[in-house]
């Protein structure tokens, strides 16, 4: 069954960089991906523009999207992919709203930031309202400048407070898609859970029972920002996956968005499920 992946560009090369690695990770899998480019144009601005020039505007992004169909269809797609091109006026958040209600999205791929977003910021604004509104699918976000490598080991960070359910279906789907081995990790000591943890850990066992997986403890931390970075690091993980719970670590990061205070370096492709 064809896929059907969204993937929203303001014609930044992070956005191209985010549409690459899309169509790459799913070469071998039939898939739609759907090019969303939406411009509104605040109020008062319109108010001093012609309709000519707001034609003019409109056509001029047209142009773009079929430019950037182009590109992708000719230099890095096959035969399993097929794309659809979508122009709005409104928001971003708004537009993904309405196609999400008419389409069945299976993931949203996003870059992290367009490049006129401040360096300190950790996720541009239209990436972290995609995260923070967006319940009904995953969102993959691509680091800035990241270069595309075949994903070989996935990070799972994970507190076992809560029971596993559907939301690990697109986890197990992209460990079919990659063939990669998924890396569990708990910033705590394995000695130091309690006992409806330790049920959760036995759910989650029985949920990965037919995949490459393993279980990882990462003590004397007091920080879970700085246990998950160096955890990817020393694994060489090329993919990082996290459940969007309430009050959880997600919200935090996308609540707080200087790089300095938080401590959190997304370096790799961060997968954001939907808590069900």
């Amino acid at each position: 069954m064809s896929k059907n992946i969204l993937l929203p560009t303001d014609f930044s090369e992070n956005a191209l960089r985010a549409a690459i690695y899309a169509v790459t990770l799913y070469e071998k899998e039939p898939c739609t991906f759907h090019f969303l480019h939406a411009s509104r144009l605040k109020a008062s601005r319109m108010s001093n523009m012609s309709n000519k020039l707001t034609h003019v505007m409109a056509e001029k992004a047209r142009q773009d999207l079929a430019k950037l169909k182009e590109k992708i269809e000719t230099d890095y797609a096959n035969k399993n992919h097929s794309f659809e091109v979508i122009l709005t006026t409104n928001d971003l958040q708004a537009s993904i709203e309405v196609l999400l209600e008419k389409t069945k999205i299976d993931l949203i791929i996003i870059g992290t930031k367009g490049e006129s977003n401040a360096k300190e910021m950790l996720f541009g604004s239209n990436t972290v309202n995609v995260i923070k509104h967006v319940n009904q699918c995953p969102v993959m976000v691509i680091p800035n400048s990241y270069e595309y490598v075949k994903p070989e080991q996935i990070a799972f960070p994970t507190g076992f407070n809560r029971a596993y359910g559907d939301e690990l279906l697109p986890l197990k789907q992209l460990i079919k898609v990659t063939n990669a081995s998924v890396r569990v990790v708990h910033i705590n000591g394995e000695d130091e859970i309690s006992e409806a943890q330790k049920h959760n850990l036995a759910l989650l066992k029985i949920a990965l029972k037919n995949f490459d997986h393993s279980f990882h403890w990462m003590t004397n931390y007091d920080r879970v920002a700085r246990a998950i970075q160096d955890f990817t690091i020393e694994l060489d993980i090329n993919i990082l996956v996290m459940i969007k719970y309430k009050h959880g670590f997600i919200e935090d990061i996308i609540k707080e968005p200087i790089i300095k205070r938080i401590g959190f370096h997304p370096t790799i492709p961060f997968l954001v499920l939907p808590h069900n």
